[in-house]
């Protein structure tokens, strides 16, 4: 009987599985709208000029391809910290994993804080805040809320999804005139003319490449997921699709309806295609951004949470961080943590530093993925996910491929 007791009181609380198909694609549509077109749109707008949605698109085909490869790992391997594992299951070395699990880590904490910064950009346009106590206050809220519970947050991140999506609704309703012009300016939207056109598109598409970060997100919460071998891959292709016929749909609007010195310099961009002709409806489309950059830092603190709790509970962090708070189920402590060191990015680095950064290591994660893919389908104990194609190789290819360019692009300044 004693024996008994004692096993009930240490044994440790596991993560519940709450969240439904419509609950994760919401999770992961407002992880990539957040990231992406509220927060960036002016700068991939600098980068590649009309040629934007170009660009946008090949952002979308990198990480559709990629996205494709994780819909067949979480499948076979539906654990948290996914990247750790479809990386260990498939190269076996254990330095590597830990690697790979610290990176996605990083990029979530980078991601939060590059939203954070985005949040005092679209706050300024408002009132005037003091950057340092806006950014600690928001944290601070942040990281209560998802200490709070895995279905409460997503239930408000789906909430602020929908906000979300009114919000880009508003900005194409509003600019819908201006698409009288897409005929005329096709071509300079869709065929750059030179050599230098081409290296701005793929210039623009490192950088709208973070807009679509997300969807891997959605894999680190597989474990609090319901059937997760069906509800995980609809989930990731219903959010990439539906993120990217918005992205270019808004890119279009963006660069036909504003001049492109005035929309690369803005640091409210969305608010900024309203504010001359609908100053009201700017208004609302500027709150509105500052709901979509509140919802991208909970998803990204809840990601990097996960990744770090599994990484503990796969022996490859320090166990601490696997505790799960029994009220709650969540682990408190690995938030807690992802939180503070978040607030500290958050006020020490730049919105396009933090951006491309984060562009950087997830595309070296996306090619680790799609290499560890390649090697576990030869494998007998893998079950291909015949519903879904896959091109891992391609997808590896197409990684390397924006990645050198990054670098040649550093090094040539």
């Amino acid at each position: 009987m004693t024996q008994a007791s004692s096993n009930t009181v240490t044994e440790s609380p596991i993560l519940a599985r709450r969240i439904s198909l419509p609950l994760l694609t919401f999770y992961g549509l407002g992880t990539i709208l957040g990231a992406g077109i509220y927060v960036l749109a002016g700068k991939v707008a600098a980068a590649s000029g009309l040629l934007a949605p170009l660009a946008f698109v090949m952002a979308a085909t990198v990480a559709g391809i990629t996205g494709l490869s994780y819909c067949q790992l979480v499948v076979n391997y539906p654990k948290s910290a996914g990247e750790v594992c479809y990386v260990d299951e498939g190269f076996h070395r254990a330095w590597l994993s830990r690697l790979v699990g610290a990176l996605v880590v990083f990029t979530g904490i980078v991601s939060a804080a590059t939203l954070a910064n985005g949040f005092v950009g679209y706050l300024n346009s408002f009132v005037g805040v003091s950057p340092v106590l806006t950014i600690f206050v928001l944290m601070l809220v942040m990281t209560a809320v998802a200490v709070w519970g895995i279905a409460e947050s997503l239930w408000l991140a789906a909430a602020i999804t929908l906000i979300e999506l009114s919000g880009l609704f508003l900005l194409i309703g509003f600019n819908v005139d201006v698409l009288a012009l897409f005929p005329e300016h096709a071509a300079q939207l869709w065929l750059p003319s030179s050599g230098g056109q081409w290296f701005a598109v793929i210039s623009g598409a490192f950088l709208a490449f973070y807009a679509f970060i997300g969807f891997e997100d959605m894999v680190n919460i597989v474990e609090e997921v319901k059937s997760p071998q069906t509800t995980m891959p609809r989930a990731i292709l219903w959010a990439l699709t539906l993120s990217t016929l918005l992205y270019v749909w808004v890119a279009v609007v963006a660069v036909l309806a504003m001049p492109l010195d005035e929309l690369s310099a803005s640091d409210a961009p969305l608010k900024a295609l309203l504010q001359n002709n609908h100053p009201q409806v700017a208004a609302w489309v500027g709150v509105i951004s500052l709901f979509a950059i509140v919802n991208g830092v909970l998803i990204q603190l809840i990601m990097a949470s996960r990744v770090l709790y599994g990484m503990a509970d796969q022996g490859r962090a320090p166990k601490v961080f696997s505790r799960v708070w029994s009220r709650t189920r969540t682990p408190v402590i690995a938030t807690l943590v992802v939180g503070a060191i978040t607030l500290m990015a958050a006020l020490w680095l730049p919105l396009v530093t933090l951006a491309k950064a984060t562009s950087f290591i997830i595309l070296v994660i996306f090619t680790l993925v799609n290499f560890s893919l390649l090697r576990l389908r030869k494998q007998p104990g893998f079950v291909p996910l015949t519903s879904v194609p896959s091109w891992p190789l391609l997808g590896a290819v197409l990684c390397l491929g924006l990645l050198g360019f990054q670098l040649v692009d550093v090094f040539s300044r």
